[in-house]
């Protein structure tokens, strides 16, 4: 599918038959699918369609972004997806009734990240071709970091929404060009030799890591799920700081300094506020002024927590065995 897609979009001219190829690639990959978390087909397909909504997407020549043939392939996928973390995720029972029990529920489920395997043995076992994988693996969605959480803020309403606007200003700089995270995070990756270009990597990741940042931008792109996204932020900040400590100081075991370290050491300081912000202001007041999105905004926690946990599960489970956690190695000139 992702083969047909490819050619599709870097063709010179919308074609009948192309579309018709890429909706046929899409019913042999859904049919053949046995689990969407690990399709590698599936989730490149995904990634390539939701970049026609980021950009730049240089190598996509038309107007595809709301092309309706590819809108109606994506949501088949996206259904596909949904239906599949909701039945495996688990949620709350029962479920919180008003805002301050949102917010203790939310402490409640992410507490076991606060002890990040995945991060604390990286600090451990650092080397230098692991520290390089692991900003490969990040850089996904990191170089366009707060961007698909950010598309819930026109779909939310007063105290939520400007909840929201404050966590996302802090990811955005403050208006500081030079402090905005995915910026923080692109200096890392240069300082480090590697590419800061978005996707520069895209070949080499796996479909666990693909799959994290689709799921945000599911939630993001589609109203429907505006409270899984709000759940999702949530989940996201809460799980931040403890990890982002353990990986700040895996690079200084190594040598490196604050030109590096600068994006770690950040979200330690810039998360632990955005945690309390997240559960009480955000998700606590979208509870109290709307609580029939209460299910969703904990479907979303449940799904941040369980696709972010299984994406570290795999690179941890391939560092651990001596392997990397790459589809291929990255290649050094």
């Amino acid at each position: 599918m992702s083969s047909a897609l490819i050619s599709l979009l870097v063709g010179d001219h919308e074609t009948t038959d192309g579309l018709a190829h890429l909706a046929a690639a899409t019913d042999r990959a859904l049919a053949e699918s046995q689990d969407l978390l690990t399709d590698e087909d599936l989730q490149l397909s995904l990634f390539l369609l939701y970049l026609l909504h980021y950009g730049p997407a240089e190598f996509v020549r038309g107007e595809w972004e709301w092309d309706p043939d590819l809108i109606r392939i994506r949501g088949r996928i996206e259904q596909r997806f949904e239906a599949q973390l909701r039945a495996e995720v688990e949620l709350p029972a029962p479920l919180p009734r008003d805002g301050k029990e949102a917010a203790e529920a939310l402490f409640a489920m992410t507490q076991p990240a606060a002890k990040p395997s995945t991060a604390m043995w990286l600090a451990k076992n650092a080397t230098e071709d692991l520290l390089r994988e692991f900003l490969i693996q990040r850089s996904i969605y990191t170089l366009r970091e707060a961007d698909p959480h950010t598309w819930s803020i026109p779909k939310l309403q007063g105290r939520a929404k400007a909840a929201m606007v404050e966590i996302q200003a802090d990811e955005y700089g403050g208006g500081h060009p030079d402090k905005v995270h995915s910026e923080i995070f692109a200096r890392t990756m240069r300082n480090i030799g590697l590419d800061d270009t978005p996707d520069a990597y895209l070949d080499l990741v796996p479909a666990s890591t693909l799959a994290s940042t689709n799921l945000i931008s599911m939630f993001g792109l589609n109203r429907c799920l505006r409270g899984a996204n709000v759940g999702h932020l949530a989940a996201f900040e809460m799980t931040s700081t403890i990890p982002n400590k353990h990986y700040g100081n895996a690079f200084r075991k190594r040598g490196y300094r604050q030109d590096v370290t600068w994006y770690f050491d950040e979200h330690v300081e810039a998360d632990a506020v955005h945690e309390q912000l997240a559960a009480r202001d955000l998700v606590g007041n979208l509870v109290d002024d709307e609580p029939q999105l209460t299910e969703d905004i904990f479907f979303g926690a449940a799904a941040c927590l369980y696709v972010d946990g299984h994406a570290g599960d795999q690179m941890l489970e391939a560092w651990m065995s001596g392997r990397s956690s790459l589809l291929t190695p990255e290649p050094r000139t």
